[in-house]
């Protein structure tokens, strides 16, 4: 892979976007400060540049015991909140969801490497924190507080892991920022009707996903997202199709620290049963993979000016990762995430 020059902030001073991959987090995504045009080239008006801006961040942890997910969403009209716990040998699901008009509960970060997102109404108090040490290695941070639970985790990259940060065009005056990282340890507690859980105890990892930008109007993606330990390796997985593929792909996997770009990704299973298998390929061919659902958190919501349809599910891979020094990596019944969402935004 081909790294573009690392830029000090996403938009030069004069507007202009940086697009492509590059080496490390981009420290300040200051995406209002770019030159933001109508379809006809004549500078957005202030309304449009505010409120066609989206943001949203997530954190996941996966492990044997529990899977959880936690994201911030802003649109400019809404600002949104979910969190879940889903414990697979139970089945048991615990959701929640929070909204905002005009986001006024919300604060998004515009930095993936120094800062913290909030989101506060009564009796909750969700805070996903970014920091880099002097060493300039990045850790992110996940706390809640709700009633009758807390939940405290942190994710260390280390110096030497290679986060996947890109920046790709959406349409004729859109782009997207996207900074993704998988397969990396998680510690910390939950604590939860009484019950003590330690992270480290129950070998979580995580998945983290920072993404601004002045996205399309109208969406759609399918996603997947694996972060384990296959033997001694640690993996890390990010697949989407749909976004973030115009010049540039956010697709990727990890082995260990290093980031290893793949090629378009095919998503097979049946719309009107997700409940199903799917199957998720890469056509480089270093991804043959089956998810089996387990669970599903959903998100329907259609305002006319505003709509979304998500399905997240949460399961287990089974398959194999072909890595190009011949090594092959075998899946079997890994957790992770997988995707479908349409937005109108």
């Amino acid at each position: 892979m081909t790294f573009q020059q690392q830029p000090p902030a996403l938009v030069d001073n004069q507007g202009r976007v940086a697009f492509g991959v590059f080496p490390e987090t981009v420290a300040n995504i200051n995406g209002r400060a770019a030159d933001y045009r109508t379809p006809m080239g004549k500078p957005a008006s202030s309304f449009a540049r505010h409120f066609h801006y989206k943001q949203f961040q997530y954190f996941g942890i996966i492990s044997n015991e529990l899977l959880a997910g936690c994201a911030f969403a802003h649109t400019g009209y809404l600002g949104m909140a979910f969190f879940y716990l889903f414990e697979p040998q139970t089945g048991a699901l615990h959701e929640y969801t929070w909204r905002s008009p005009l986001g006024r509960d919300l604060r998004m970060s515009a930095s993936p490497q120094q800062g913290e997102s909030v989101f506060r109404q009564k009796n909750v108090d969700i805070r996903l924190g970014y920091e880099q040490d002097d060493q300039g290695a990045l850790s992110k941070s996940l706390s809640i507080k709700l009633d009758g639970l807390t939940l405290d985790a942190h994710m260390d990259e280390g110096p030497t892991y290679q986060p996947m940060s890109l920046c790709t065009r959406t349409g004729i005056n859109g782009w997207v920022y996207a900074n993704k990282v998988a397969g990396k340890a998680v510690t910390g507690s939950l604590q939860r009707q009484g019950k003590h859980t330690d992270l480290s105890a129950i070998d979580a990892n995580g998945h983290h996903d920072f993404s601004a930008g002045y996205m399309r109007r109208e969406t759609f993606w399918n996603w997947a997202c694996l972060s384990t330990r296959v033997g001694d390796t640690r993996v890390g997985l990010n697949l989407s199709c749909g976004v973030n593929e115009t010049t540039f792909s956010e697709n990727c996997l990890w082995i260990d620290d290093v980031m290893v770009p793949t090629g378009g990704v095919i998503f097979d299973y049946n719309r009107d049963e997700l409940m199903q298998p799917w199957t998720i390929r890469s056509l480089c061919g270093r991804v043959h993979l089956q998810f089996t659902p387990n669970g599903n958190h959903k998100e329907r919501l259609n305002l006319g000016l505003f709509a979304s349809n998500f399905n997240q599910l949460f399961g287990h891979f089974d398959g194999e990762l072909r890595l190009d020094d011949g090594r092959r990596l075998p899946i079997e019944r890994h957790y992770g995430f997988v995707e479908e969402q349409y937005a109108k935004w």
